[in-house]
Formats: C-alpha cells, sequence, structure tokens
C-alpha cells in the first residue's frame, strides 16, 4: 500500500501535477500580447458578437473542443473524398475545409472570452487551449494538403508536419516569458485565415490551380516561367518560419532570461525533443525503403503525430503552469526514432521492414500514441479539476443560473434608465 502511495506520487511529480506543483495554478494569471492589425481592428468585433451568442452554461473548455470537431468533420470528410490527397474531391469538400478552419479560430478566440463571460478561468484553461491547438497542428494542415492537390508526396508531408515547428517554439518562448506573443502576421490569426483563403480559391477554381503557372494567371511568362505557387510553396513557409518567427521567438525568451539575471545560452538545449522528433521524422519519410508516402498513408501519419505532438508540446505548456523543470522527453518519441532505424537498416545491409511490415508499425504506433495521450489527459486534467474544486467540460447549474439571472436584472437596470434619460421624462421634469 505505501509502495502503491509513493508510485502515486511519483507519477505525479513525473507528469507536474503533484501537491507543490499545482500549487502555482492558483497564482495563475493569463498573459498574452496580440500585435495583429486584423484581430484588434477587425475580428475582436466579430468574436466579442459571437461569444454573446453561447449560452452561459457553455463551459470554456467545451467552446475550444466544438472548434476541434469542426476539424475532426474535415478530416472525415477527407478521408472519404479525397483520401489520395489530389484534389479529387468535389468542390463543396475545400469549401467545408474553410468553414471548419474558421469555426475552429473563432472558438480558439473567443473561448477564453466567455471564461471571462462566465468567471472560470483557470490555469486548465489555458491549457486546454493549447493542447487542442497541439492536436490540430498536423491535422488542419493536412486539409491545406488536400485543397492544393499534393498528395502524399514529400511536398505534401511537408505541408502537413511543419506547422509543428513554428508551435513548437511559440510554447518554449511562452515556457520562459509566461505570455504568449503574436506577432502582426501570425499563425492563429493570418495563418488560419489565408489557409482558409486557399480551400475557397480551390473550391471555385479547383485544386489544381495551384500547380497552374504564374504566367498564366498573371502574365509576364519571361519572369515568371512556368514557376507555380506549388514551386515556391516550400521556400516560402521556410524562410517565413527562419525570418520572422524563430527570431521573435529566441529575442524574448532572450529578453525575459537577461531580465531575470539567467544564463541564455542553456536554453537552446531545451531544442532537443524538436530536434529529435524533426529529424527521425526527416530519417523515417526520406528513407528510400520507406512506402509510407508512396502508398498513401500520410493521413494515418498525421494523425499518429497528433498526439505524439500534442503531449509534447502540452508538457511544456503544463511545465509553464506550475513552474517546474522544462520537459525534455515524451515515451511518444521512442516508436518514432524506432520507425526512423527500422526503415534504413538496409543502408546497413540489414534486412528492413516491408511495405505491410512498415503499415501495421504505424498502425501500432497511432494505437499507442492514442491509448498514452489519452492515459495521461486524464490524468492531468482530472487532477487539476480535484485541485482547483472545478470541471473540464460543465458549469455548475446553480452558477451558470445565477450568471443567467444577473444578466437579466442588468439588463432590466438599462432599460429603466434609458427610459429616466428619454426626451419625454426630461420634460416632465
Amino acid at each position: 500500500m505505501v509502495h502503491g502511495r509513493r508510485m502515486k506520487q511519483s507519477t505525479a511529480a513525473h507528469e507536474c501535477v503533484s501537491e507543490e506543483a499545482l500549487s502555482h495554478l492558483k497564482t495563475y494569471k493569463y498573459s498574452s500580447v496580440d500585435k495583429s492589425y486584423i484581430s484588434n481592428y477587425i475580428l475582436k468585433h466579430y468574436w466579442n458578437a459571437f461569444v454573446e451568442l453561447l449560452p452561459l452554461w457553455l463551459a470554456p473548455n467545451m467552446v475550444t473542443l466544438l472548434g476541434f470537431f469542426f476539424i475532426l468533420a474535415n478530416i472525415i470528410l477527407l478521408l472519404l473524398f479525397d483520401p489520395t490527397l489530389t484534389g479529387s474531391g468535389p468542390s463543396w469538400l475545400y469549401y467545408s475545409y474553410a468553414l471548419g478552419i474558421w469555426m475552429y479560430s473563432t472558438m480558439d478566440n473567443i473561448d477564453g472570452k466567455q471564461a471571462r463571460r462566465t468567471g472560470t478561468s483557470s490555469g486548465l484553461g489555458e491549457l486546454f487551449d493549447h493542447g487542442i491547438d497541439s492536436l490540430n497542428c498536423t491535422l488542419a494542415s493536412l486539409l491545406e494538403t488536400s485543397a492544393m492537390a499534393l498528395g502524399a508526396s514529400r511536398l505534401g508531408a511537408f505541408t502537413a508536419l511543419v506547422p509543428t515547428l513554428p508551435m513548437f517554439f511559440s510554447t518554449w518562448e511562452t515556457y520562459h516569458t509566461h505570455t504568449l506573443y503574436l506577432g502582426v502576421f501570425n499563425g492563429p490569426t493570418e495563418g488560419l485565415i489565408l489557409a482558409a483563403s486557399i480551400m475557397i480559391l480551390s473550391g471555385i477554381y479547383g485544386p489544381r490551380v495551384w500547380s497552374v503557372p504564374l504566367s498564366k494567371l498573371f502574365g509576364n511568362e519571361q519572369l515568371l516561367g512556368s514557376t507555380s505557387v506549388v514551386d515556391i510553396w516550400a521556400p516560402i513557409l521556410i524562410i517565413s518560419l527562419c525570418v520572422a518567427h524563430v527570431p521573435a521567438c529566441v529575442l524574448n525568451v532572450y529578453q525575459a532570461r537577461k531580465s531575470r539575471g539567467e544564463a541564455f545560452l542553456p536554453v537552446f538545449l531545451e531544442w532537443t525533443p524538436m530536434v529529435v522528433f524533426t529529424g527521425a521524422l526527416c530519417a523515417w519519410l526520406g528513407s528510400p525503403w520507406s512506402t509510407l508516402l508512396s502508398d498513401n498513408h500520410l493521413a494515418l501519419l498525421c494523425l499518429t503525430l497528433s498526439f505524439v505532438f500534442g503531449r509534447m508540446t502540452t508538457k511544456i505548456i503544463l511545465a509553464h503552469l506550475t513552474r517546474q523543470p522544462f520537459p525534455y522527453w515524451t515515451v511518444l518519441l521512442t516508436p518514432l526514432i524506432g520507425g526512423a532505424v527500422l526503415t534504413n537498416l538496409p543502408a546497413l545491409g540489414l534486412p528492413g521492414l516491408t511495405g505491410e511490415a512498415e503499415l501495421w508499425y504505424l498502425r501500432a504506433y497511432f494505437v499507442f500514441a492514442l491509448v498514452v495521450y489519452a492515459r495521461w489527459a486524464v490524468l492531468v486534467i482530472n487532477s487539476i479539476c480535484e485541485y482547483l474544486g472545478i470541471r473540464c467540460l460543465t458549469i455548475p447549474e446553480e452558477k451558470w443560473r445565477g450568471l443567467r439571472e444577473e444578466q437579466r436584472m442588468q439588463r432590466r437596470r438599462e432599460r429603466v434608465s434609458s427610459n429616466l434619460g428619454s426626451p419625454y421624462n426630461s420634460k416632465l421634469a
């Protein structure tokens, strides 16, 4: 019995949900900086109006989850109508992608407003929000791969998986600065608007439009030649990441640590999990003996890596909230390394995996990742809810009924005040 209690305490400490770690949640205060002009001058009015449409009994985390359900519905449609990711689906499919992306973005931006509106803000909300964002990283971009008819190619895989890089660096930045920074052009706003626009255009002109030479669309064949959007797509993404996003993250971390008198260079060791994730993935997919892409298993890979990357980055957010050491590892990276090693064994003169064996390995990896992630998520959410005395996906009835009554009284006072200030009452006075 004592041994069992010690095991539970060890697990809690390892997963940043020990009593000492959770105590920091009581002093939690969300902090963010959003420099996007579109967010601050246009979309904030839409979000403020939209959140008022939500019932007071709808919990903020459920709002986040509903947004994610739109993406999951899109993934199901993708598997049914464009499983090869080559733009073979009907036009309405790509419109549905755009709608799903837009609704996901909307819910992602109003969940915090719903939390403040219902008085249910907590550290769990930030963890849940960023956890869903991490799960979504390889899924929303898979829709983009389909909308651009990139197929299960290396460019298609790059498009589907590259969003994990900016997400990791933003999470790493938040861990050190304790503030979420969103630049003038950022992924959650402008990035998703761009993705939705691509999907709408694919619905109008067809997904193959991105492979049409730009000179046919805009003229000037001497300058543009046969270059298409697909040809410059990867360089655009790489330049955006390396020139704009990563340097800004590094600068903010440097300034934060300098203000606290902390050493800066050691923080680069914290890139280890992402280096392993990216390196193993490139070694696996880049192997001449791998058949995952040629046999069209990119969708299954993205679903699997959704849980792998989701756990990796959400552990960082949890460590940020509970002021715990940076988590350098997750067991879900181990099979990824295994896949990279097994597919490249022929390079050492050893027998490698057959195409069928590689597929079964990926299927087993998916099940393993799902089980491990689900078990961990339940453990963390239950621990936080129990410690803070809150619920994750519901609001107590007495609380939301009280809020609804307060709103009614407020509207009544406003009507009375408006009547007293009317011209008719002024004349009587």
